[in-house]
């Protein structure tokens, strides 16, 4: 097997199934025309995929994508005041092209998959009032909830390898037990969106299921290997998910103009080879020109267990970057402090400041660097000895200019008990006729079920799956 210019391709792979690859450039949405979250992210890597004959393998198999449904997105979210005024059919295609190629995954099709798609979605949250961080829906949650809800996987593992750290998908899975969420990402004291520190590490019910990992700028391929050989890689391995998912933001890439760290294309493609997902999917990354066709492509070729000894930048020669002494102990005391949190798993009890009675409690602040609203949580999880326990969120946000609005999502998990079940149902018939709320939701995930209310209209509406 050669590339088109003659160079031989060398072969890994041990699977006879394909790699399935989902491209969507989304040209008809946009932040601003010169926005760096735009269109030509993805047409520099289709033009290298192209010339380079990467299409053309018998190892890859392109697919067209399709839309997610209303009731998709609703399983994850919580969108004010409902799914059509927080999205377009850009986001419903970036969704359901990660569904597309995981449902192929799980029938046995594939061998794996990459949907190069935007928007991206790791910043979007469980509640929606509007964008936030580039994203307005989460596109892997909503894959992830897609394949447990319908072919009843169950655990999942989630690595976010961002720049930013993936605060939307630590948010929808941060009291559950069952999905396994890994963030690297440069240190938020440096970076938006200021969270991801390694004291963040789940609910109550799901202790160190979140794993951060702040890197400092500046980091290299050598520990990010590091990290990858001795915390993610054996995080895993105790885990045993029945499903990986790398979160992929290509923004680590030293000539990324929003990031200031050091990986190249061989690392990423190294990474890859390691976590060995069954899917990636794209999130940010912003140098369009100098990281995103090489590191798309190393990526690919990863995926398909071909060789990417000769997915090389231009301007980068081996050696050119070195790791500090300094840095290099910085994230082998940061390994060395996470493996401790993962090594209590299961055992540690919440904070009994924030129990109350039956419940765990904490309120939030949460800001909408796009769209500039300001958002107040006050969360609640009911404290089950049968179950994980169902979840209520009075959600206020401020629009500004006096715009303000308050709402009750009830979020009840995939394992809920029936009492749980019948409280928070109750909950909801109860809310319908309190004033104070603009919109009340309940989400059923056991039953498959959303169900919206806006309280000054009386008017109701229900999807199911």
């Amino acid at each position: 097997m050669q590339y088109k210019d003659g160079r031989e391709l060398k072969m890994k792979r041990v699977s006879n199934k394909q790699t399935g690859l989902i491209f969507f450039p989304a040209f008809d949405w946009a932040i601003s025309p010169t926005h760096p979250e735009r269109e030509e992210r993805l047409l520099y890597t289709r033009d290298q995929i192209f010339e380079e004959g990467i299409m053309d393998l018998p190892q890859i198999i392109e697919f067209a994508p399709k839309l997610a449904t209303v009731h998709d997105v609703a399983r994850v979210h919580f969108c004010v005041p409902r799914v059509k005024d927080q999205t377009t059919e850009a986001h419903l295609i970036a969704a359901g092209a990660a569904i597309l190629l995981a449902e192929q995954i799980v029938a046995g099709n594939i061998l794996n998959g990459f949907a190069l798609v935007r928007p991206p979605g790791h910043h979007a949250m469980r509640v929606v009032h509007g964008n936030r961080g580039f994203c307005n829906i989460n596109n892997e949650a909503i894959m992830i909830e897609k394949l447990r809800s319908r072919y009843g996987i169950n655990r999942i593992a989630v690595v976010d390898t961002d720049v930013h750290h993936g605060d939307g998908t630590q948010d929808i899975f941060w009291h559950d037990p069952d999905v396994l969420f890994i963030s690297f990402h440069q240190d938020g004291r440096t970076l938006y969106p200021g969270t991801g520190f390694t004291y963040e590490l789940g609910g109550p019910k799901a202790f160190a299921r979140t794993i951060n990992i702040p890197l400092p700028p500046g980091t290299t391929d050598e520990s990010l290997m590091y990290v990858v050989d001795n915390l993610i890689v054996p995080v895993l391995k105790d885990f045993k998910p029945d499903f990986i998912v790398n979160s992929a933001g290509q923004d680590n890439h030293y000539t990324d103009p929003l990031g200031s760290m050091r990986i190249t294309a061989q690392g990423y493609a190294r990474l890859t080879e390691k976590l060995k997902p069954d899917i990636a999917v794209l999130e940010g990354g912003y140098a369009i020109e100098t990281a995103l066709p090489y590191v798309n492509m190393a990526i690919i070729l990863a995926l398909a267990g071909l060789d990417y000894s000769e997915v090389r930048e231009p301007d980068y020669w081996p050696g050119r970057f070195k790791e500090s002494p300094e840095r290099k102990a910085q994230v082998q005391r940061l390994v060395e402090e996470l493996l401790k949190y993962w090594e209590m798993r299961d055992k540690a009890s919440p904070d009994p400041k924030s129990v109350n009675g039956r419940f765990y409690q904490r309120k939030r602040r949460i800001f909408y660097d796009t769209d500039y609203i300001e958002e107040i949580q006050f969360e609640s999880l009911k404290l089950c000895d049968d179950c994980p326990g169902y979840l209520s969120i009075d959600s206020t946000a401020n629009h500004g200019y006096g715009r303000t609005g308050k709402v009750l999502c009830l979020s009840v998990p995939f394992k809920a008990c029936s009492v749980c079940r019948a409280e928070a149902a109750e909950t909801y018939e109860r809310s319908k006729k309190d004033r104070d709320y603009q919109y009340v939701y309940l989400q059923d995930k056991a039953a498959d079920t959303f169900l919206g209310y806006e309280v000054s209209t009386g008017q109701e509406w229900f999807s199911n799956g």
